[in-house]
Order: structure tokens, then C-alpha cells, then sequence
């Protein structure tokens, strides 16, 4: 979602320059128009230039950013005023830069500015989802129950991501094992060998000749190797930070075999957690949709459901918008549907989620019980076929002299 840097006045006749996310500049200014705001003026924020694997964007670790909305949430319920207690949680941050951060929200707090347009004024740092969720909770004056409900959601989609990096590290690591033993194969023993090979009259098999020549490139050749390498790493991550690469790889990433069901599911999980917490909230249902559709991490998926805001702003059902994308199962839709008609919209996405969650935790078993022996047997087939065409001539001559 596009970042915009708007000049405002407030109704106490202040004015105030702040950032917001949101899908057109005409959807932000009907949306400030709404909170009471008198708009100046409404640009495209300026990106800053940022160098893949150089330069860093200023996150948040989400285990500092559960435990800070964590501790304001008891100190709200305890009674303290919301100022007093950021001076007091940003001086307790174990990390100067998220308590820097937390510094620049108290200042704007101080002066008068709501909660959540300080946290909208740092950028993409935070998540929307987490600023128009204290927007809603202070429309609502529960500002304490929204941040409950939040830290709910942000603990139960970290279990689900650290599930799914926990179950994907082993096969990575037999992977990155493979790789190496070839390159160590190709680089020192196999031309070891060549040097032996040199000296025989007799022609050499065609899969032998292949494997030496293609050795001595890369021992000849290795620091040309290693830096097209990294260059090629970087141009493609590079490439997919942009907008358009980022929306192809995702793209790209569903169409995997496996794994791209299981991005598929994770990106159903967020969306429907992230709408069911803002529902619950008190946001109203075309906010939410947007916010919750933004929040996903699949850009492709994201964008489709983006796509239904429309849709439910002229008063059609979420769930006949969510049909047409042909990303939702029937499961979810059904349950979605007996929301809309009962009016718990908000409980029926949790029990989707949670419907998703179990959907994940099928599939990371699978994923686990058929990649690490496909993975062995892989690896198992490369080195033997290297193996083997090197030592071939010495198996055949052997034999001929016996």
C-alpha cells in the first residue's frame, strides 16, 4: 500500500504533518475528511534509496514490539495515563533504536496527537493493521481491549511463522550441505583426478570428459564464479524489493509445489485474524477490509483482496467480493457467509483462522516427512553420479587387467 505525506488541521486548529498508508490520495482525503481533519495538501511520500543487504530499514523485532504492547496494555489497565506510560516503556526498550521510535510517539502524544496517527507518522516502520486498530480503539474508548486483542493476534501469527521457518530450516540446511560437498567435489578432488586422467592413452567416457572440463572451470575460475554469484544475488533481491518484481516472485512463490499452498494458507490466516481483530475493534467493515488486505504478506494475494474494497463499498457481501478472486477455499467462504448472515462476522473469522492455523500445521508434517528423505536421495544421486564418472576409467582399467 502507498505511503502519502499530508498536511493537515486539526480541530483545535493545529497543524500537523504526518504519514499515512492508504490505497489512492482520494481514499486518504475522504478518509481524514471523515476523522474531522482540514487537508492542505496530500503528496506521495519520498522513499529513501536503499541498497539490498547495505542498507537496512529501520524494523521493529516483533518480539520487542509484543512485549512493548504487552506492558502498555497492563499499565492502560492499571490506570495510568497514556503518556506516562510511553515515557516509561521507552526508557525500558532493551533496543536504542525502537526506544527512539517510542521517544518520537510520546513527543506527538504530549502535544495532542492520537496515538495512532504517531505510530502512522513513523511510516511502514509499524504495521497499519496496528495503527488503525488503536484508531478504532479510540473511537470505541477501549483502547485497552483493542491492544488485547492485538497482542493476541501478533503472538498467534508468530507461533505460525516460527512454525513454519522451524519446519523449513532442516531441509534448507541439507541443501546448503549439498551445495557445498559439490562445490568441494568440483574444486579439489575431482581435479586431482584429471591430473591422473592425463597420463592415460586410452579415450575417456563422454560423462567423465564432462565432469573434469566442467572441474577445471571452476577451479580455474572460481573468484569469477563466486562474484557473479553475489552480483546475481543482489540485482535479484534488489529487483524484488521493487513493486513489480516483488508482485512476479510472489506470484511465483503459489506456484511451488507445496510449498506454495502453504504460503497460500498463511496468507488466508493473516487476512482473516487481521479482520476479524479490527471487526472486533470497533473498525468499520470497508477500513477493515482494506487494512486487513494490506496486511497481507503475499503481494499478489494482497492486491486481489485489495480489490474487494470496492466491492463492499457499494454494498455487496464480503464474501461473494472474496469468491471472485478465487483465492479463498469454499471452507472459509461458507464460514464467512454464516457471519454476514448472523451478524458474529468477527467470530467466524477467528474460528477461519484457526480453521487455517490446523490447515498449516497438516501441511508443515507433510512437508517434513516428504522433503528430508527426497532432499537425502537427491543429494545421494548427485555426489554418486560425480562419483562415479570419475571413477569409472579406474573401475574399467582395473578390470582389463584382471
Amino acid at each position: 500500500m502507498p505511503q502519502f505525506a499530508c498536511r493537515i488541521g486539526a480541530p483545535d486548529g493545529s497543524v500537523l504533518d504526518q504519514r499515512r498508508l492508504a490505497v489512492s490520495a482520494e481514499a486518504l482525503r475522504r478518509e481524514l475528511e471523515d476523522e474531522g481533519f482540514h487537508i492542505f495538501s496530500i503528496s506521495g511520500a519520498q522513499g529513501r534509496l536503499r541498497l539490498p543487504l547495505v542498507l537496512k530499514k529501520d524494523k521493529v523485532r516483533s518480539q520487542d514490539f509484543l512485549l512493548f504492547n504487552t506492558q502498555l496494555k497492563t499499565l492502560l489497565r492499571a490506570g495510568l495515563p497514556l503518556a506516562q506510560s510511553l515515557e516509561l516503556l521507552k526508557t525500558q526498550q532493551p533496543d536504542p533504536a525502537f526506544g527512539a521510535l517510542l521517544g518520537k510517539v510520546h513527543q506527538q502524544v504530549t502535544t495532542g496527537v492520537a496515538l495512532s496517527d504517531a505510530f502512522l507518522s513513523l511510516g511502514d516502520t509499524f504495521p497499519a493493521l496496528y495503527a488503525n486498530s488503536l484508531r478504532a480503539g479510540e473511537r470505541s474508548g477501549d483502547l485497552e481491549f483493542v491492544l488485547d486483542g492485538f497482542v493476541q493476534y501478533q503472538r498467534l501469527v508468530e507461533q505460525v511463522r516460527k512454525k513454519i521457518i522451524g519446519a523449513l530450516t532442516y531441509p534448507a540446511v541439507l541443501v546448503m550441505l549439498a551445495i557445498g560437498l559439490v562445490v568441494i567435489l568440483m574444486t579439489y578432488v575431482i581435479p586431482e583426478f584429471s591430473k591422473m586422467f592425463t597420463s592415460f592413452t586410452a579415450d575417456l567416457p563422454l560423462p567423465t570428459v564432462i565432469v573434469m572440463r566442467a572441474a577445471k572451470f571452476m577451479q580455474s575460475n572460481w573468484l569469477v564464479l563466486l562474484i557473479a554469484a553475489i552480483g546475481g544475488f543482489i540485482i535479484f533481491k534488489w529487483w524484488a524489493s521493487n513493486p513489480r518484481g516483488r508482485r512476479i516472485v510472489d506470484r511465483w512463490k503459489l506456484r511451488v509445489p507445496v510449498l506454495g499452498n502453504l504460503l497460500h494458507l498463511f496468507a488466508m490466516t493473516q487476512f482473516s485474524r487481521s479482520l476479524g481483530v479490527l471487526l472486533a475493534g470497533g473498525t468499520p467493515m470497508v477500513p477493515a477490509v482494506e487494512t486487513a488486505a494490506a496486511s497481507i504478506s503475499n503481494t499478489h494475494i494482497s492486491e486481489l483482496f485489495l480489490g474487494c474494497v470496492v466491492q463492499v463499498q457499494e454494498g455487496r457481501a464480503l464474501s461473494e467480493a472474496m469468491e471472485d478472486t478465487g483465492q479463498a477455499p469454499d471452507l472459509a467462504l461458507a464460514m464467512i457467509r454464516v457471519g454476514e448472515a448472523t451478524g458474529a462476522l468477527p467470530e467466524m473469522l477467528a474460528h477461519t483462522s484457526e480453521f487455517f492455523d490446523e490447515e498449516i500445521e497438516f501441511l508443515l508434517a507433510r512437508i517434513v516427512t516428504l522433503f528430508e528423505p527426497a532432499i537425502l536421495v537427491f543429494m545421494g544421486l548427485i555426489v554418486a553420479g560425480l562419483l562415479l564418472a570419475v571413477y569409472y576409467p579406474l573401475l574399467t582399467m582395473v578390470s582389463r587387467i584382471g
